[in-house]
Order: structure tokens, then sequence, then C-alpha cells
């Protein structure tokens, strides 16, 4: 009988190997799957601070809905539960980002006090307006003031884009594209822009 030949370097070589790619394999698919789960919990969180945002523009519209109302009891009673379903719709997304993202909770429940207030007082005001009988009249002619409501929107988005890990908007100026305004930030910080 002849004896077995001693463990080879070619067999060792062979077997680092071997384990080396299943280990590689297993560290790709584990980050593979942690990616995907964070840019899907981040798709899932953008999608809701969106769908919060929009209870907020929701809200900042009644006045308009009110002073465009019909005449009619129906409509009025129609009118009604549609405030208390975006008001109850508000509730919903002030406790889910308690729970979900606390520091945007609190720029969140400033905006919907802001709003609350701004939009509110517009609301009663609103309803104090005659009734739209004629189609020329449901042009308001002039838009309500929001800018309480929009510098708290644009506060709230920030604490959103930082909770979602994304850098702060780039500010930019009143009545100029996004393009202008970099120029202009750009030749400010270098001095006056030249000719």
């Amino acid at each position: 009988m002849t004896g077995t030949a001693g463990w080879t370097w070619a067999q060792t070589v062979t077997l680092l190997a071997a384990v080396l790619t299943l280990a590689g394999a297993v560290v790709t698919a584990a980050l593979s799957y942690g990616l995907n789960q964070r840019a899907a919990r981040r798709e899932r969180q953008t999608r809701s601070f969106a769908e919060a945002l929009s209870v907020i523009e929701d809200y900042a519209e009644l006045p308009y809905r009110i002073r465009r109302r019909p005449g009619t009891p129906e409509a009025r009673h129609e009118l009604t539960e549609q405030i208390s379903q975006i008001q109850s719709r508000l509730a919903f997304h002030q406790g889910w980002l308690r729970l979900e993202a606390p520091v945007v909770a609190r720029a969140y429940q400033d905006l919907a006090r802001i709003t609350k207030e701004q939009a509110g007082a517009q609301m009663r005001e609103a309803w104090l307006e005659p009734v739209a009988t004629e189609d020329a009249k449901v042009s308001l002619g002039k838009a309500y003031d929001r800018q309480g409501i929009d510098a708290a929107r644009d506060a709230c988005i920030e604490a959103m884009r930082a909770a979602l890990g994304r850098r702060p908007e780039e500010p930019r100026a009143v009545g100029r594209p996004a393009a202008e305004a970099s120029l202009a930030l750009t030749n400010s910080a270098d001095g006056p822009a030249p000719g």
C-alpha cells in the first residue's frame, strides 16, 4: 500500500481562492441588501415627506375653495367635510413625523401652526365674502398672502433634506433663474463682476 501524499501548496491555494470567492460573494450580497434597504427606506420617507407637505398645501388652498364655493347647503356641507378631512390628515402626518423623524416633526409642527394661523384667518374672511354666483367672480383678482407659510415650508423642507442625508438647497435670488443666481453668488464672492 502506498502512503497518501501530503497536502500541497496548490491545494491550499485552490482552497483559499474558493473561500475568498465565497466570502466576497457574501460581503457583496450583504452590502447590496443593506444599500437596497437603505434606498427603499429613503424613498418611503421621501414620499411620506411629500405627502405631509401636500396636506399643508391643501390647507393653504382652503381660503380659495371657500371663496369659490357654490351657495347651496350641500356644497357648504361638502366643503366643511373636506376641511375636516384635511385637518385629520394634517394631524396624522404630525403624529407620524413625531414617530419617524422627530427633528423634521418640529419643523413640520411650526409649518402647520403658521399655516393654520395664516390660512385660518383667511378662511374666516372668505366665509364672510358673498357666494360667487357668476363665472366672472370666480377669479379672485389677487392672491392671499403666503409669506409666513412659504418661509416655514422652506425651513421644513431643509429639515427634511437633512433627514434624508441631502445637502441644503442653494439659495436662489428672487425673480432670476437658478443659473443666473448661481453666477451672481459666485461673482459676489469673488468681488464685483467685470465689465
